[in-house]
Order: structure tokens, then C-alpha cells, then sequence
């Protein structure tokens, strides 16, 4: 029997509590706060390490992004992956959901063969919860949203526990792909000694090209979007104020300016 294999895919995303937005362009100013790996998705490696280290196997991670984006695959690999795969080419930039999964479905297809897929519930900067779903419905393999427990697992199965507004018990047969929440597990932190090991491990760097064995390269990027953010509001913060009434006037004062906003009929 061949060994458990478990692709993890994962996104490098904007330090959200650093990161700056430009009113202006109505656009996040990604180059105002360092890139890291999307703390959902820590998540999404953490439960491919926990399943890794009960049934054995091999972890794949994959994301798509810039050149820069090799950093947080670093990252992943001190955490305990085994293998990275960047996807970067001009011509996957601008991707919509549809675009972004598309790309990574047909990375998934040129690995070849697998077990699971696992991704975070959702990103922090895009926030939509799409991606892994639909990387799912491309490959034509089952999914299921929102896990926050597993309760069993095998080569052929797992039993999850999904929060889709109730808590459901749900079996999965695997090949599948589930989206998982922080309520599944506390990430890991990565040893000085694997953060070094990491420096020094191989990143495969894919291409369009690379993949267009397997895939229609004008589905990537903008050409492939159907949809497009045409400008981000970001909403001003409302200065609270109050007053205080004190003496024998208060209750009256407060009865005027209730009768003013219309609160009293």
C-alpha cells in the first residue's frame, strides 16, 4: 500500500494588523506590512501533521502568489511539510476565486495522486471561504466546510464534525477535501534547528507553462476571472461621545433631547 499523501494548501497574506489601506485606490497596500502564512491555514498544516504522525505519509504544500510568497513555504516546510510548490507567473496575477482555484486544481492534477486535501476555512484578506470548495467541485472529489473536530480517521475515511450553523457529524471518503476552522487545533511552532533545515530545502517553482499539460493556462490570472473587485470602502471610525446630567434638572434635560430625536411618542 502506498503511503498516506496529504497536500495542504495555503496562502502567504498581509500581517492584517500591520498592513495599511489605500483609501485613495480603494486597495490593501500589501507592501506595508511583512507576508506570512494565513492563520487559518496554520490550522489546515497543523491537522495534516496530527493525521502524518497517526497513519504515517507525506505532506505537499502549495500556494500561489510572488516570488516572495517561497518565505512562507519555508515556513511550512520548518513546520514539518515535506515538499513545497510555488506557483508564480505574471499570468496567474489578478486571479479571482474561480481563477485562483482553477490554478491550484490543476497544480493538485500534475502532482498526481493524493488522499487529502486539507485548506484553512477562509483567508484574512479575501475573507470569502470559496477557494477550498471549489478546488473540491474542479477536481470532482467530495468536501466538507467548516470542520472544527475530527473524530476519526483512516486511509479511506474520516468522521468530522462540521460547524455549518449546527455542529454535524459528517463521514467523508476519501480521496476528499475538507476547509478546517482555528477551533480544530493550536499550530506549532517551528524549532530554530527546522527553521535552518527549511533555508536550505528545495522549493519547486511552477510556471503557467509548467502546468499546461494539465490545464487551460488562459483560465489563470485576470484572463480567467469572471469577477473582479472594482474598489475596497474602508469604513471611518465613529467617535463616541455622552454627556452626563446631574442635578435637579437631569431628568427633565434628558427628556428634551429624547423628545428631540423622536424616541418619545
Amino acid at each position: 500500500m502506498n503511503e498516506m499523501h496529504i497536500i495542504v494548501l495555503i496562502k502567504e497574506v498581509p500581517d492584517m494588523n500591520k498592513v495599511k489601506f489605500d483609501a485613495e485606490r480603494g486597495v490593501i497596500d500589501r507592501s506595508s506590512a511583512p507576508g506570512e502564512i494565513n492563520p487559518f491555514d496554520l490550522n489546515a498544516l497543523e491537522t495534516a501533521l496530527q493525521i502524518k504522525e497517526k497513519l504515517g505519509g507525506k505532506i505537499t504544500v502549495i500556494s500561489m502568489g510572488p516570488p516572495q510568497a517561497e518565505r512562507s513555504l519555508r515556513d511550512a516546510l520548518a513546520r514539518g511539510a515535506d515538499r513545497a510548490i510555488l506557483l508564480t507567473d505574471k499570468r496567474m496575477a489578478g486571479a479571482d476565486t474561480l481563477a485562483t482555484s482553477y490554478t491550484l486544481a490543476s497544480a493538485v492534477k500534475k502532482v498526481g495522486n493524493f488522499d487529502l486535501i486539507i485548506c484553512g476555512e477562509k483567508t484574512v484578506d479575501g475573507d470569502t471561504g470559496q477557494v477550498g470548495p471549489e478546488v473540491a467541485e474542479l477536481l470532482k472529489i467530495p468536501h466538507v466546510s467548516y470542520v472544527s473536530e475530527i473524530r476519526e480517521v483512516s486511509r479511506d475515511r474520516l468522521i468530522v464534525v462540521s460547524e455549518l450553523g449546527d455542529a454535524y457529524l459528517i463521514e467523508l471518503k476519501l480521496p476528499g477535501l475538507i476547509t478546517v476552522t482555528k477551533d480544530i487545533n493550536e499550530p506549532r511552532l517551528p524549532t530554530f534547528k527546522d527553521k535552518m533545515r527549511a533555508r536550505k530545502a528545495v522549493i519547486d517553482k511552477w510556471t503557467a507553462e509548467d502546468l499546461s499539460d494539465v490545464a487551460d493556462i488562459n483560465k489563470f490570472g485576470f484572463s480567467g476571472s469572471p469577477t473582479m473587485v472594482v474598489k475596497v470602502i474602508i469604513p471611518q471610525e465613529r467617535v463616541k461621545s455622552c454627556q452626563i446630567f446631574k442635578g435637579e434638572n437631569a431628568v427633565k434635560d434628558l427628556v428634551d433631547i429624547f423628545e428631540k430625536k423622536g424616541v418619545l411618542k
